[in-house]
């Protein structure tokens, strides 16, 4: 097995980040989990916005 290893260091930016409510259940802890990462891996708190968007078919309008 091939295994990729990189480095991920993002101190600056902004990153979006796009949750269906659609199994808000489960999703609400994947957007956990992915600003955990992001935070973990040195971006700001203030840098991180998430959008909820009711479905799959509105997730293009929130882009």
């Amino acid at each position: 097995m091939t295994v990729f290893e990189g480095i991920f260091q993002v101190e600056e930016g902004r990153v979006a980040i796009v949750v269906l409510r659609f199994n808000e259940f489960i999703t609400s802890k994947l957007l956990s989990g992915a600003e955990g990462n992001l935070i973990r891996h040195g971006l700001k708190v203030e840098n991180i916005d998430a959008y909820w968007v009711p479905g799959a078919f509105e997730i293009s309008f929130a882009v």
